[in-house]
C-alpha cells in the first residue's frame, strides 16, 4: 500500500469516526431533549395534583367555616399571613403546600363540636372549655390517614402550644412545637385582633403588632414576632383585600 492510500484510508477511518462521534452527539441531545420534555410533564403534573389537593383542602375548610359566618375566610386570610410570615423565616416552609394546607385546615376538628358551644355568647363552662380543647386532636384523628397531610397535621395538632409550654394538647416548649405551628399562631392572632367580632371591634395593624410583641417568649416564638415586625403594613393590607 502506497503512502498515499494509507493517508486516503486514515482519512476515511477518521471521518468515520467523526460521523460516529456526531451520531452520538445527536443521541445525547435527542436524549437530552426527551428528559427535559419528560421533566415539564412530570412538573406539570405534580402542580396539577398541587391544585387538585389544595382545593380540596379549601372545600373541607369551607365546610367548617360555613358553620360560623363571623369567621368567614379567616382560614384564608390565616393562610395567606402564615405564608407571608414563613418567607421571612424558612423559604422552604413557605414552598411547601403542607403548610398551606395545615394553615388552611387548622380548625377542621371543630366539625365535632356541638354548636351550642362553638357559638355561645357566654363564657364556656368549665366541661364545655375541656371539650373545645380536644378540636386539635380531633382534627388530627380526622385528617389521619391521608399521605399528602402528614405534616399537615402537626398545625392542626400544634395550633395551641405555646412557647412557654403552656398550650395545648401536648404542652410543648420553645422549639419542640413545630415551626409550622408557631408561625401559625403569630398569623392567627394577627387575623383575630385585626377582624371585627360580634362582640368586639377590629383593631388596627399596629394595635395588633403591639399586642403580639408583649407576648413574645411567651405564647409567641420571638423570631416569628421579629418576622411579623419585618413586614409592612402594606402587604398585610393587601393580602385581606385580595381575599376579602
Amino acid at each position: 500500500m502506497t503512502l498515499r492510500e494509507e493517508l486516503d484510508q486514515l482519512r476515511r477511518e477518521l471521518a468515520e469516526r467523526e460521523e460516529a462521534a456526531a451520531e452520538k452527539e445527536r443521541q445525547l441531545e435527542r436524549y437530552a431533549a426527551d428528559l427535559r420534555e419528560t421533566f415539564k410533564e412530570e412538573r406539570a403534573r405534580a402542580q396539577e395534583l398541587r391544585q387538585s389537593y389544595i382545593h380540596t383542602v379549601r372545600a373541607l375548610t369551607n365546610a367548617v367555616e360555613a358553620r360560623d359566618a363571623y369567621t368567614g375566610k379567616h382560614a384564608e386570610r390565616v393562610a395567606a399571613y402564615g405564608l407571608a410570615l414563613a418567607e421571612r423565616i424558612d423559604a422552604r416552609l413557605a414552598e411547601d403546600p403542607q403548610s398551606e394546607m395545615g394553615f388552611l385546615l387548622h380548625d377542621i376538628g371543630k366539625v365535632a363540636i356541638p354548636d351550642g358551644i362553638l357559638h355561645k355568647p357566654e363564657p364556656l363552662s368549665d366541661a364545655e372549655r375541656v371539650l373545645m380543647s380536644r378540636h386539635p386532636v380531633i382534627g388530627e384523628e380526622i385528617l389521619a390517614g391521608i399521605p399528602f397531610l402528614t405534616e399537615a397535621r402537626l398545625v392542626v395538632r400544634h395550633h395551641h402550644e405555646r412557647y412557654d409550654g403552656a398550650g395545648y394538647p401536648d404542652g410543648l416548649a420553645g422549639e419542640d412545637i413545630p415551626l409550622s405551628a408557631r408561625v401559625f399562631a403569630v398569623a392567627d392572632t394577627f387575623d383575630a385582633i385585626t377582624t371585627e367580632r360580634p362582640y368586639r371591634r377590629a383593631r388596627s395593624i399596629a394595635e395588633a403588632r403591639a399586642a403580639i410583641g408583649e407576648a413574645a417568649g411567651t405564647q409567641f416564638d420571638p423570631r416569628v414576632v421579629e418576622a411579623l415586625a419585618a413586614i409592612g403594613d402594606e402587604t398585610f393590607a393587601r393580602l385581606r383585600r385580595e381575599i376579602g
